[in-house]
């Protein structure tokens, strides 16, 4: 039987932590800056910024703030304030947590259609898991000769209450994402299978690496074991929630889809894309200095009986009906018609 309590257990799981967190560090800069093409994007401005990605750049950065002071506070060698370095840790550590679950969160909003039944209690939800985040000191640290800074007390209690909430945040997220994308209105377009696809891979990753940090959190072994898988947590939750940032915004159609109009106006603006009939009339009339484009959009059913809801002239300018009989003379356009009379 192990005595987690022994010092020398206690030795070796800092020294296990420490190695734990570099792999970690490392990991996450491999994310960070395969990624980067997709920031300098919007910083050199070759794609417009929309407040959403608010959340997505500050959750970036607050974890990668986060992990570079981990890595200080690990391999520091001169006497420093500990106790103030892990405040900084734990504060953009923190804030990486929560800014991922904005992030989740956000993809469920959009499907709902910014629907207030939906918006009004994640934005409670939210609240309530931010004032969790920052609720107080939670970790202890101190400097000790010859080992460095060293956690030396940890508050399990908030800590496993903050992770059990961020768990259940989450699992609450994907069933109302799941929910709506499976029982749509209208058809599953390209984009809602994508975005169903992502959130049960996604949000699934999410809901794991909380659950398994609130296990280690609640058996107590030891400060250091308490909080070993805390930062695999944060990074998990921010990787997998960036690329789903990552992946809707760099989604384009490829090729036409189909729209339902009638249901669009109900469902949501990602879900609305249905199965219903989908048809453009379009014409083009260019001159040297005038150019005319009309488009219409009926429904097939309205086409075929014969119903129409639009106006279609030829070139004369006459309206096309059931008793329209083309003008042969009419149909050429003369350069004078063509051109403006300025």
């Amino acid at each position: 039987m192990v005595d987690w309590q022994a010092p020398t257990e206690i030795e070796k799981d800092g020294n296990v932590f420490s190695k734990f967190m570099h792999c970690l560090l490392g990991v996450y800069l491999w994310e960070f800056f395969i990624s980067l093409p997709f920031d300098f994007d919007f910083i050199l401005g070759r794609k417009a910024f929309k407040w959403p990605l608010i959340f997505y750049f500050a959750g970036r950065y607050a974890l990668l703030f986060a992990l570079i002071g981990i890595a200080i506070a690990l391999n520091v060698t001169t006497e420093v304030n500990c106790q103030s370095l892990y405040i900084f840790n734990q504060v953009f550590g923190n804030a990486a947590i929560g800014l991922a679950s904005i992030n989740l969160s956000l993809r469920t909003i959009a499907v709902w259609s910014q629907s207030l039944y939906i918006v009004v209690p994640l934005v409670c939800i939210i609240l309530g898991h931010w004032s969790l985040l920052l609720h107080g000191l939670l970790i202890s640290a101190a400097w000790v000769p010859s080992v460095g800074c060293a956690i030396t007390k940890t508050d399990n209690t908030i800590l496993a209450a903050t992770f059990i909430y961020s768990m259940c945040f989450d699992f609450l997220v994907l069933c109302l994402t799941a929910y709506k994308l499976l029982f749509p209105r209208s058809g599953r377009s390209r984009l809602v299978s994508l975005i169903f696809g992502d959130g049960l891979i996604f949000f699934f990753v999410a809901f794991l690496a909380n659950l398994l940090a609130t296990v280690f959190m609640l058996l107590n072994l030891n400060a250091v074991m308490s909080i070993i898988f805390n930062v695999p947590a944060a990074v998990a939750s921010t990787i997998v929630a960036s690329r789903a940032v990552r992946r809707l915004t760099k989604f384009t159609n490829k090729g036409p889809e189909v729209f339902s109009s009638r249901a669009g106006q109900l469902s949501s603006t990602l879900a609305f894309r249905g199965t219903g009939p989908y048809h453009t009339d379009s014409m083009s009339k260019k001159g040297e200095g005038v150019q005319i484009q009309m488009n219409t959009i009926t429904t097939l059913a309205d086409a075929e009986s014969g119903d129409r809801s639009f106006l279609e002239y030829d070139a004369s300018g006459k309206v096309k009906n059931d008793s329209y009989v083309p003008d042969p003379e009419s149909q050429e356009i003369s350069d004078e018609f063509k051109r403006p009379p300025y």
